[in-house]
């Protein structure tokens, strides 16, 4: 029987996508068993139960399922690479086909499982083959693309720094999470705050968030949008000081639809252009991948122009 089944499988939770011969999405199973959060029965236990009363297809896999923490370690390829690159080294033992990392030594900067979105990306809009990509997320990743290669990325750790401002630093001390609201005008007061910093960065408008509360100038309940838009807004300014990324055309923007649009708002502030957000494209290039490597199951493409071959 044709077709495959790909797993988009991080640290907090496990997807399963059944796909028949010509890539086509039939089934999506999701279950929180992320590498952390495993039932009693491992690794193999999950992607059975997960699995369960599909046919017994090729089965592959990317993400932090090939880390240190994983099923098992797959090492990471070192930039340049594109698709061919990650298709000639995809790591097939135990049942399961597995997609590795890239390694930027430029950093030293890692990434499990946004190369794999990157690659989908290109197969489904091949423009994006010359192109810079943000992907928004706990670890958000800069990714700058030439002729369908990653030939540079790096990471700002803004949605896990957010968490740490909101439960652990004095900053949101005293806010009632029953009390939080919605507020967009904190949300882009914050934007403006860290693109105003210059050259001090983010660090220096940190804790006015305080001293502003104390005053009266910002409501507790408008802290946790607040911080997010200094956050996000570091993010931007900071890049765009470096220059180490093209900002001069649209930036390819793949994610969650509700974060992609707060990096809209806040990009709009900066005066930085995102393209239309691209919610999902690990499937399609977990089937890319497949399809490249030559594996049973994977017949056909959508699309297979700019991706680097």
């Amino acid at each position: 029987m044709s077709g495959l089944i790909a797993l988009d499988w991080g640290t907090s939770s496990l997807r399963a996508i059944r796909m028949d011969a010509d890539g086509t999405v039939l089934e999506t199973r999701r279950q929180p068993w992320g590498i952390r959060q495993l039932p009693d029965s491992g690794f193999a236990g999950a992607l059975e139960a997960v699995t369960q009363g599909w046919p017994a297809l090729i089965r592959i896999a990317s993400g932090m399922i090939g880390s240190r923490s994983g099923w098992r370690e797959v090492a990471y390829l070192d930039l340049p690479a594109g698709g061919d690159e990650l298709a000639g080294a995809l790591d097939t033992a135990d049942g399961l086909t597995i997609v590795p990392g890239l390694r930027n030594p430029r950093g030293p900067d890692v990434m499990r499982g946004e190369e794999t979105q990157i690659v989908g990306l290109m197969a489904l809009h091949p423009t994006a083959a010359d192109a810079t990509v943000l992907l928004p997320g706990t670890h958000s990743k800069w990714v700058s693309l030439r002729q369908g290669r990653v030939v540079d990325f790096c990471t700002l750790m803004t949605g896990e720094l957010f968490a740490l401002l909101r439960q652990h630093s004095i900053l949101a001390a005293g806010v009632d999470a029953g009390a939080v609201v919605d507020d967009g005008d904190a949300f882009l007061d914050g934007v403006r705050q860290a693109r105003d910093s210059g050259a001090a960065g983010v660090l220096s408008r940190l804790f006015a968030t305080r001293a502003r509360m104390l005053d009266g100038d910002l409501q507790p309940a408008s802290i946790p949008d607040y911080l997010s838009g200094l956050l996000i807004g570091e993010e931007f300014r900071s890049m765009r000081a470096d220059r180490r990324m093209p900002t001069d055309q649209p930036l390819w923007l793949i994610g969650d639809a509700a974060l992609c649009a707060r990096y809209r708002l806040a990009a709009a502030e900066c005066s930085i252009a995102l393209a239309p957000a691209v919610d999902d494209t690990a499937a399609a290039g977990l089937w890319w991948l497949a399809r490249a490597a030559g594996l049973p199951g994977a017949t056909t493409s959508h699309s297979s122009a700019g991706v680097s071959r």
